[in-house]
């Protein structure tokens, strides 16, 4: 009787080991992630579905790319007119802190995948009222004239944002 010794073969291991993972496991070695934080992706539940960027997702620029203020047709000046004269501060609201409105605008200076990020005071996460929330995402949805940016031969698609520090319900101030 003869025995067959068992021979451990590395490479056809691996392989066998690489070819069943990917079967029981598909995705694996696949997480997505988004290219910088902050990054909106389309979400169909909130998002506009007739907004989109003119370019690839990947080419949309960041704020700190385009080295510039508002882009808006009578900048930051017309900006503060638009809220001052539209925002109505809640009666008995005394609630303060910052909230950050983050979107795109594409190519055609249309804006859209408009995001909230809101915190008191100390910059810890806080909820404002939707009296307050509701109404500065409506009158940042309402501002039309955001510039067209030209980057080298191109018209670029950028992020831009606006934070308005709230004091007792009213603003206080807007940034950038």
């Amino acid at each position: 009787m003869t025995t067959k010794s068992f021979r451990f073969q590395p490479f056809r291991f691996s392989v066998t080991f690489i070819v069943l993972t990917l079967i029981i496991f598909p995705s694996f070695g696949q997480e997505k992630y988004l290219r910088w934080v902050g990054d909106s992706e389309f979400n169909d539940e909130t998002d506009d579905p007739n907004f989109s960027p003119c370019g690839p997702e990947a080419k949309v620029l960041q704020y700190f790319n385009t080295n510039a203020g508002p882009q808006y047709a009578g900048e930051k000046p017309a900006l503060i007119r638009h809220f001052n004269s539209n925002y109505k501060a809640p009666q008995n609201n005394h609630q303060s802190g910052m909230v950050r409105i983050r979107f795109v605008v594409n190519c055609e200076g249309k804006a859209g995948r408009f995001r909230l990020l809101e915190a008191d005071e100390n910059y810890a996460p806080f909820s404002f009222d939707t009296s307050i929330t509701d109404q500065l995402l409506r009158l940042t949805r309402e501002i039309k004239n955001w510039h067209i940016l030209p980057y080298g031969e191109i018209t670029a698609d950028y992020y831009f944002y606006l934070i308005f520090k709230i004091k007792d319900g009213q603003i206080i101030e807007i940034l950038p």
